[in-house]
């Protein structure tokens, strides 16, 4: 019996496609993908306009280049590897199988030629888009990296290679791991089905070539993964963690050595595989995958073995060396290596003298909480609905020639707000188009109804700040774009019963031009951009006026804080200021914060001005490499000549500062055994805020520095002893531009007790007086709020002071300022204003006043400070504590509890027989047992 055998290239197909309906299916496909293409070319079109009239088009073009780059070499290799795949499947299946037993489109040359096509474009589009959108910052600054002048201590690399050359070559091997892993379940799906690799040779040629890739990539991984031990603290798959971050000893016992033998086994498999297909042998075929495994798992359990059984038993003395790189290359990566320490007694004595030499620290210490203070400016000074503050920052201010802190915010507007009617597209893109002015208050002064004292309030703004162009056209709200100088006046602010309106005056904006219209309605989506009469040549369309999004738009390869803040220039003009970091997570040795990273440097200063829009992003730091490579790859982005006027308002940023102190608790200890067993571990102190106790922030006080002859503005931080309460050291960053960014530490003896913001805030709470008062105020309809305790070092003397305010619980409610607490030593006084509270503190260190507030040789009866419902339920507090800690077996604990009732109760007993005594009469002290017998 003969068969007839039919090629390809014979075949005819016994039904022509519908050529109308394949022409209108090409037509909708090239007019979807005109459409596509075109929307993506006008939205790089517009980018590309408005970064020209920011004078940053150079900035574009370079990130552009470097993305066309990457994605036309993504695409090529992703589509041409994927179709030549598919042709040498179709050409295996026609070479083996009759026409009519393969599917239509296997038989149709030009239609699979166009389907194979368009599956690859579509595969190189996916692919080429990961590669550009991932790939680009990688590639610019392995290309023009700066040395960091540190060599790791395990390999002696350059630290430059762990920030750039490795996390490129990582992306590359593993975007060539997806391309080949995908084509390699292509292959095997198509010729496994069909078992095509045991007959068509051309079949096995493709699928080895993709196993032996994938063994080569495999290998190349592996090899490449033994840097990644001097990155991570994980030991092993079985996610045992050493006591090291970095490179430990398991590490250098069997990670590292084992990295070139993983490196050689999955070519080994590769070949294993190759041969088996060759010679039809499943076994050897099997064997190489499973030889892989074998010793992938035969590392992990070595790994976990070494560390089990030698390192554990004697950890400390195994580790040692390793811990020694922790420590110091940690501290390197978050700029804690050059602190200057210093010893704080603590026990400085409170007098006129003292208060004399620091009395600018006194008038600027801070006794309004910049929390409730929000709401008082957005119901006291937004003068209509419309108009929002954000936020409330602190800076500082030369006012009548001496330095003073102030709190200050921007007047914004929310077109969110305007009535129902009002959103209108001539409203919200051509009338209100601007915020208006700021709010400014004294941070130690309130009037007597407890209310801010502001510096600069109202429209237009009037006071102590001269603002001369108040226009906020840019700022924290969530903008839309808005055209300026149209035939449409601009609201400018409320006066009376009308508006004041405006014209925009700068020239910053783009031009509205008949192309740049069309290009900006197509990329806005807004016809009426194009087509309204209210638009003329003159008009500037403002874009991007959201700051954060303007600045990350310009420069996104830079990580920007969350906390912009104004600032009023000396010529009356507003800008805003944010910080800018650079940040990475492949520092040798570095252990990482929450966030992820593990190196950060604070380098960039942007300012943005509120009314042009324009951008600055001025150099505060060149030592940083990654800003140094950066600006190689940027080489007109930054400016090294600031401003002054600019820079006296410059703030070391919190975050960074929150940053570097959450790591500075573990690794201020030197020695390397108290680092290993973390014995000497601090802590955040908390504070009472609302009915929460809370972490304790860092905050910034104007204050002058022990062996400083003038006063600073400085940012600190307390830290307490792990799970103890008192004050064991304070962290403070300078930020006057001569110091800036210098980092101190000022530690408390051990062998005395300071008291931490908690152990206050408790004796606040247990203050007989103090806490019956709060009781009271916060009853009939109205609460207390705690605000910010503030520790406020002076000389070798600490103060803490807190503002207690009192808001009714109606949502329009003002918080006011109605106390000031103030504690010193084992004092603590509240009074009206925080000059009087300083002043009982001093008549109680002489010895004129008692703690409860009378006179010596005051013969008036002393009040009872606490009433017996208020004493019943604090001795239930405390005995359900107690009977909660006995349960729990902490015994020292409830012993601590039951001496604080004996404690409770005696004081009860003095107080009951000081208010029964006769005026005139001294009271007899009752001793415990007279006391318990009483009882």
């Amino acid at each position: 019996m003969k068969f007839k055998v039919y090629h390809y290239h014979d075949y005819q197909p016994k039904k022509k496609l519908n050529k109308k309906k394949a022409y209108w299916l090409a037509a909708a496909g090239l007019f979807l993908m005109i459409f596509v293409i075109g929307d993506f070319l006008f939205s790089l079109l517009a980018e590309y306009i408005w970064m020209d009239s920011l004078g940053y088009s150079d900035v574009f073009i370079t990130i552009l280049s470097a993305r066309i780059l990457l994605f036309a070499a993504g695409f090529l290799l992703f589509s041409c590897t994927l179709f030549l795949t598919l042709l040498g499947i179709r050409r295996a299946y026609l070479h083996h199988f009759f026409p009519e037993e393969l599917p239509f489109i296997f038989r149709q040359r030009k239609l699979f030629m166009i389907s194979s096509l368009v599956m690859a474009s579509l595969y190189g589009l996916l692919g080429s888009s990961v590669v550009q959108g991932l790939g680009w910052e990688r590639f610019l600054t392995y290309q023009n990296q700066v040395s960091f002048q540190v060599r790791d201590p395990i390999f002696g690399h350059d630290i430059a290679f762990y920030v750039y050359s490795l996390p490129f070559w990582n992306f590359v091997v593993s975007s060539l791991l997806g391309l080949v892993i995908v084509i390699l379940i292509i292959q095997g799906t198509a010729y496994g089905l069909a078992k095509l690799l045991w007959r068509d040779r051309g079949a096995r040629i493709q699928f080895t070539l993709s196993v032996m890739l994938l063994g080569g990539l495999l290998g190349t991984k592996h090899f490449l993964g033994r840097y990644d031990t001097v990155l991570s603290d994980t030991i092993n798959g079985f996610q045992q963690k050493s006591v090291v971050y970095g490179a430990s000893y398991t590490d250098v016992v069997i990670n590292i050595p084992s990295a070139y033998l993983l490196g050689v086994t999955p070519v080994m498999a590769a070949v294993a595989i190759l041969v088996g297909l060759y010679r039809k042998n499943w076994r050897l075929i099997a064997a190489g995958p499973i030889l892989y495994v074998l010793v992938l798992i035969g590392v992990q359990l070595a790994a976990w073995g070494v560390q089990q059984f030698v390192v554990t038993p004697n950890e400390f003395e195994r580790e040692k060396p390793y811990l020694e790189h922790s420590l110091t290359y940690t501290r390197q990566a978050y700029g804690l290596d050059n602190i200057r320490q210093y010893v704080n007694t603590g026990s400085g004595v409170l007098s006129e003298e003292l208060l004399e030499r620091n009395r600018l620290t006194l008038n600027n210490v801070r006794i309004n909480d910049p929390r409730p203070l929000l709401d008082v400016y957005n119901q006291m000074q937004t003068i209509r609905t419309y108009y929002q503050f954000n936020d409330v920052d602190v800076d500082r201010y030369p006012i009548d020639g001496e330095y003073h802190q102030v709190f200050i915010g921007a007047r914004e507007l929310n077109t969110e707000n305007l009535p129902a009617q009002a959103q209108t597209w001539v409203n919200r893109t051509l009338r209100y188009t601007h915020g208006y002015g700021i709010a400014a208050s004294h941070v130690n002064h309130v009037t007597p109804q407890g209310q801010p004292e502001f510096l600069v309030k109202n429209l237009p703004p009037e006071g102590s700040l001269n603002v001369t162009r108040p226009q906020i056209y840019f700022g924290e709200q969530n903008y839309s774009s808005v055209i300026v100088n149209t035939k449409v006046d601009e609201f400018d602010y409320p006066e009376g019963d009308s508006n004041v309106t405006y014209r925009y005056t700068a020239d910053s904006g783009i031009p509205m031009t008949r192309f740049h219209r069309f290009v900006y309605a197509w990329e806005e989506k807004s016809p009426r951009i194009f087509i309204s009469g209210l638009i003329t040549e003159e008009s500037q369309l403002l874009r991007k006026r959201n700051i954060m999004e303007r600045i990350k738009s310009i420069a996104p390869f830079l990580q920007y804080d969350q906390d912009p803040y104004i600032v009023v220039r000396n010529d009356g003009t507003l800008v805003w200021i944010v910080d800018a970091y650079t940040t990475t997570r492949y520092y040798p040795y570095a252990e990482p914060v929450r966030t992820g990273f593990n190196y950060i440097r604070n380098p960039v200063k942007v300012v943005v001005d509120a009314y042009t829009g324009e951008v600055h992003f001025y150099v505060v730091d060149r030592e940083d490499p990654l800003w140094q490579t950066y600006a190689n790859i940027f080489p007109g982005l930054f400016e090294e000549k600031i401003p002054e006027d600019i820079r006296a308002h410059f703030r070391y940023p919190v975050n960074l500062f929150t940053y570097q102190a959450d790591i500075f608790r573990t690794y201020h200890m030197s020695d390397l055994e108290v680092f290993y067993n973390r014995e000497d571990m601090w802590a955040f102190p908390t504070e009472k805020y609302y009915d929460q106790d809370i972490l304790m922030e860092p905050y910034y006080i104007t204050m002058q520095l022990p062996d400083e002859e003038q006063e600073e503005f400085i940012l600190i931080q307390p830290f307490t002893p792990n799970n103890r309460q008192n004050m064991i050291a304070w962290l403070a960053v300078r930020n006057d531009w001569e110091y800036y960014g210098e980092l101190l530490l000022y530690r408390f003896p051990k062998q005395r007790t300071v008291y931490g913001p908690q152990q206050i805030e408790n004796r606040i709470n247990q203050d007989p007086y103090i806490s019956q008062q709060l009781n009271l105020w916060s009853q009939g309809g109205s609460r207390t709020i705690r605000g910010n305790l503030l520790v406020i070092p002076i000389e070798d003397t600490l103060l803490y002071v807190e503002p207690v305010y009192i808001e009714s619980d109606s949502h329009t409610s003002l918080p006011e300022v109605g106390k000031i607490i103030v504690a010193y030593q084992d004092y603590i006084v509240m009074e009206d204003t925080f000059e009087e509270a300083i002043d009982r503190l001093l008549e109680m260190e002489a010895g004129d006043v008692r703690a409860d507030g009378q006179q010596s040789g005051q013969d008036e009866q002393t009040p009872l400070i606490v009433t017996a419902e208020a004493l019943v339920d604090q001795l239930a507090d405390l005995f359900n504590a107690y009977r909660d800690a006995m349960s729990a077996g902490q015994w020292e604990k409830a012993g601590r509890i039951m001496t604080e009732i004996e404690k409770q109760l005696e004081t009860w007993q003095q107080q009951q027989v000081i208010n029964q005594t006769a005026p005139g009469e001294e009271a007899e002290p009752v001793d415990g047992e007279e006391a318990d017998a009483e009882g």
